[in-house]
């Protein structure tokens, strides 16, 4: 999977599928997001994978018809992921939990929209995922009204999921059903 979309300041973004080779570039950038934002899982350079054992995750979710692994990309330069995992047995495999993140100097110009855009379309096409799953943390209002304006509906509330700083902070769980 590959496309190129126009951002509001006309640059140009390629969106497509990460391969093995992209992954200490995918590690890079998960690290930096890390330390640039309190509501991923992870810190500055604390992404828990080391490069051989994201580039075997890369390979397993690349031969399963119902994961999705996309990397966003200004002139060569990664600036956003989206992960889309599913389970593989037969009762679960419609289900995938997805996470998604962008650059701080990148927020803003629509690329986590078109990120989106892009798994949504992907699910709706590949004939096993009718349903996407997310975790978010109940303060971080932007990320909630921006799922909820993809047809994202809140769920439930996961009670003292997440611990930053000390500080404990609940976690929506939020859902797309996909006809």
């Amino acid at each position: 999977m590959k496309t190129q979309k126009q951002l509001k300041n006309n640059t140009t973004l390629i969106i497509r599928s990460i391969k093995e080779s992209d992954a200490q570039d995918l590690i890079n950038l998960l690290n930096k997001m890390g330390g640039e934002t309190d509501y991923l899982s992870f810190g500055k350079n604390g992404f828990p994978l080391s490069l051989e054992e994201e580039k075997i995750l890369i390979k397993k979710q690349n031969e399963t018809k119902n994961n999705l692994m996309l990397l966003a990309e200004i002139n060569g330069k990664p600036v956003g992921s989206l992960s889309l995992f599913s389970a593989q047995k037969e009762r679960t495999k419609h289900n995938g939990e997805f996470g998604i993140a962008v650059l701080k100097n990148y927020w803003g110009f629509g690329i986590a929209k078109l990120l989106m855009d892009e798994m949504i379309n992907w699910a709706k096409s590949n004939g096993v995922t009718r349903r996407i799953n997310l975790k978010v943390c109940v303060d971080n209002k932007k990320a909630v009204k921006l799922y909820e304006d993809f047809g994202f509906e809140i769920e439930g509330k996961l009670k003292r999921e997440i611990c930053i700083h000390g500080k404990f902070i609940d976690n929506y769980i939020m859902s797309l059903l996909i006809n």
